[in-house]
C-alpha cells in the first residue's frame, strides 16, 4: 500500500487542504474523458428507449435484480438469474445468504440517496448492518484494531483500523463537501476505496457495489437506476476486476485511470443489460 501516496492519497485530502476539488482532477487522467463520455451515451440511448417512456418502472425492478445478481456474483454466489427469481429462502447456506444480502442492499440503496450527501458514513453503516442481518456488535460500525475481515476475494494487505478511520473520513469529506467530477468518476473512487480499505467485519464487496449504485443514482446519471453496473462487474469477470482493483490501490495515474475505465465498462455493460430487457418487453416476450 506504499505507493498509496500517489494519485489516490491526493484524491482523499481533506477539502479544506490545497485542491479545492481533488475528484474533479480525476476526470483529466488519460482516458478518463473519453470513458465518461461513452457512458453519458450509453445511458442517454437506453433513456431515450420507447419502452422507458411507458414501463420505465418494469426496467427499474428488473435492473434491480439482475444487478443484486452480479454483485451476488462477484461475492461468490453465481446463480442464473431464474434461480434467483425462483428462491424465496435466502438463508440456508453461505451463498443464499451472500444472494440475500444483495438483494437487500439493492432494495435498500433506493431509501438512502437523500441521506448519502449529507452523512455517507452514516449509510455505509446502514448497508453493513443490511447485509449481515445481524445482531453481532461488529455490524454496523467499522472494523477495530485486530478485528479480523471476511472478504476472501479481495486478497489485497489490509489496511489497519487508523488508516481505515482516516480514509472513511476523507472519503466522507469529499461527498460532503461535493464536486464538479462527473458521476462516473465519483463512483469509481467510492466503489475503489470501500474495497481497498474493506471498512466492515464482512460483506465489503457488496457494500461497495451498492455504495457506486447510490453514488450513479443519486448524481442524476441514472436516476431511475436502469443502468446496473454491478451487472457489468460480473460480466467482465473476477479476474478483471480484481486487475483493475490493482491499478486503483496503486495510487498511480495510469491505475486510477484503468481503474475508472472498468467501472465504465461494466456501467455500459448494464445499460446493454437493460437494453435488451426494453427489446424484450418490447417484443412482449417479457
Amino acid at each position: 500500500m506504499g505507493s498509496a501516496g500517489g494519485v489516490r492519497r491526493v484524491v482523499l485530502m481533506s477539502t479544506t487542504g490545497a485542491t479545492a476539488d481533488p475528484l474533479a482532477a480525476l476526470g483529466s487522467l488519460p482516458g478518463v474523458a473519453e470513458s465518461v463520455e461513452s457512458v453519458r451515451k450509453a445511458v442517454d440511448r437506453v433513456y431515450g428507449h420507447r419502452v422507458m417512456r411507458r414501463r420505465s418502472n418494469e426496467i427499474t425492478s428488473e435492473a434491480a435484480l439482475r444487478g443484486a445478481r452480479g454483485s451476488a456474483a462477484l461475492s461468490g454466489a453465481d446463480w442464473a438469474l431464474e434461480e434467483v427469481r425462483r428462491r424465496t429462502d435466502f438463508g440456508v447456506d453461505p451463498e443464499a445468504r451472500v444472494m440475500g444480502a444483495a438483494l437487500r442492499l439493492t432494495a435498500e440503496a433506493g431509501q438512502l440517496l437523500s441521506i448519502w450527501r449529507q452523512s455517507p458514513l452514516r449509510v455505509l453503516a446502514r448497508l453493513h448492518l443490511v447485509a449481515a442481518a445481524s445482531d453481532d456488535e461488529q455490524v454496523g460500525r467499522p472494523r477495530q484494531a485486530g478485528e479480523p475481515v471476511d472478504e476472501p476475494l479481495v486478497e489485497l494487505a489490509l489496511p489497519d483500523a487508523e488508516e481505515v478511520s482516516g480514509r472513511l473520513e476523507g472519503l466522507a469529506d469529499l461527498i460532503i463537501a461535493g464536486s464538479s467530477a462527473p458521476a462516473l468518476v465519483t463512483a469509481a473512487v467510492v466503489h475503489g476505496e470501500l474495497l481497498a480499505l474493506r471498512p466492515f467485519a464482512s460483506h465489503n464487496g457488496l457494500v461497495a457495489r451498492a455504495a457506486e449504485r447510490i453514488v450513479l443514482i443519486g448524481s442524476g446519471l441514472d436516476p431511475k437506476a436502469v443502468c446496473p453496473a454491478e451487472v457489468g462487474h460480473a460480466e467482465l469477470g473476477r479476474a478483471s476486476y480484481l486487475a483493475a482493483l490493482d491499478g486503483y490501490v496503486s495510487g498511480t495515474p495510469e491505475g486510477m485511470a484503468a481503474w475508472i475505465a472498468h467501472c465504465g465498462r461494466a456501467v455500459e455493460l448494464g445499460v446493454r443489460e437493460s437494453t435488451a430487457v426494453c427489446e424484450a418487453l418490447q417484443r412482449g416476450a417479457a
